[in-house]
């Protein structure tokens, strides 16, 4: 009995070690000029597992080292013996087939699931050759900058600050500050490289959807400007800023299920309130929008410059060290009120300082949600200032009643909540 299922698991571990190779080979084989294809990797794939077999058998790892040197001479040798045609010295299909191996070997030792993702993740990489070159190259100096800094925020400063209470009220916890910088960097930046990437020439729905990722009040002010300057322009402007302000709610909630899973259910549905009234205006909208090739492009900073993170975990910082006060000397209004007051320049520090004293039991799910949801309707209210004031009446007109609805969604479920 023992036997037949360790025989099984033999097979099933070989099986799936050539099914890897098969997989990557199978876009190999598309590639002219090959050195190895199809079959190729399917045996290498195979020797992988096999190495590794004789390897824990013999408990020597200069077998499975061996194979590893063997496949990358192999590679070498016949790409020096008969270069490409066109130039490319071959070293990814070097490396792709040393992978290969590695999976194989991972297979063996219980590695099962994690060697298929990376198998798969290893094709996807292979097969969008030229859409990865033409990303690469649409990079400018800024882009680049910023993902080097998102790399200092997340993997440099992160990991050597301490993780403890000091300040007032112990209110403050540097890595956790620092950790909801490199959240909200990470959310923005992603926002920000979408939105780079589109361009303004893929319409209103995506520099919206994405403008709000980075900035929605950066993204409401531009569009204010150009629908007053153009007011041909004032539908799609319409579209564009009730779609960012929609994505600060889908943003809140992604953050929200990233630090406090525990109040996510609760606090979906406010949000799911004032996106569901908020998309039925935008929809409404869109049905009148007349049809542009080129839209203006919010003018966006770079999220992961190490300044503007420096503010806001300055910012997050003073809001938890007033939130701890407040509530101690005024309890819970108090709370609401700098909810009202910091939510008209930035959401994003009362929500997560709110979700953090929530985490460590000082509110209620209750007073938490009612935090955010007056602060999302603070900034609204702000938003909506800069619609009439930039904008003019022309947008206001078309606009006001898709941030109302909104608001009026995010109150409706706040009630039906309590």
């Amino acid at each position: 009995m023992f036997a037949a299922e360790a025989g099984y698991e033999v097979i099933q571990a070989f099986a799936i070690s050539i099914g890897i190779g098969l997989l990557i080979g199978l876009e190999r084989e598309r590639q002219s000029d090959l050195k190895a294809g199809l079959r190729t990797f399917a045996l290498v794939g195979l020797l992988g597992c096999l190495c590794a077999l004789l390897t824990q058998t013999t408990d020597s790892g200069w077998i499975l080292a061996a194979g590893m040197l063997a496949i990358a001479a192999m590679m070498i040798a016949a790409h020096v013996s008969d270069p490409l045609d066109t130039g490319d010295p071959g070293t990814t299909s070097v490396v792709a087939l040393m992978v290969c191996y590695a999976l194989g070997a991972a297979v063996w030792f219980g590695y099962t699931s994690t060697a298929v993702m990376l198998a798969i993740a290893t094709t996807v990489l292979l097969y969008f050759k030229a859409q990865l070159h033409g990303i690469s190259k649409s990079l400018t100096h800024i882009d680049l900058l910023s993902i080097l800094q998102f790399g200092v925020l997340a993997l440099v400063i992160l990991p050597i600050l301490p993780d403890r209470d000091f300040g007032p009220y112990q209110a403050l916890n540097p890595h956790n500050i620092w950790w909801m910088v490199v959240l909200i960097s990470g959310v923005s930046l992603a926002g920000y490289a979408a939105l780079r990437l589109t361009g303004a020439q893929h319409g209103a729905a995506l520099i919206g959807l994405f403008g709000g990722m980075v900035s929605s009040t950066a993204t409401t002010m531009i569009f204010a400007r150009h629908a007053r300057a153009n007011v041909d322009l004032g539908r799609t402007a319409m579209v564009v800023i009730l779609l960012a302000n929609i994505v600060v709610m889908v943003r809140l909630g992604l953050v929200s299920f990233a630090v406090a899973p525990g109040i996510v259910d609760q606090l979906f549905g406010v949000l799911g309130c004032g996106v569901a009234l908020g998309v039925a205006a935008t929809l409404w909208g869109w049905r009148q929008l007349e049809g542009s090739d080129t839209l203006p492009m919010p003018n966006v900073t770079n999220p992961t410059e190490i300044k503007t993170a420096l503010t806001f975990g300055g910012l997050y910082a003073l809001i938890l060290v007033l939130s701890a006060w407040l509530q101690d000397v005024a309890g819970n209004r108090g709370i609401y009120l700098l909810a009202l007051a910091s939510g008209l320049t930035d959401v994003d520090a009362i929500t997560l300082s709110s979700l953090r004293m929530f985490s460590m039991e000082k509110l209620t799910a209750a007073q938490t949600i009612t935090a955010i949801t007056l602060a999302t309707l603070s900034n609204l209210a702000f938003k909506t200032g800069l619609v009439v004031v930039v904008g003019g009446a022309a947008l206001a007109r078309r606009t006001l009643p898709g941030l109302a609805a909104i608001a009026a969604g995010l109150v409706g479920g706040l009630l039906l909540m309590t």
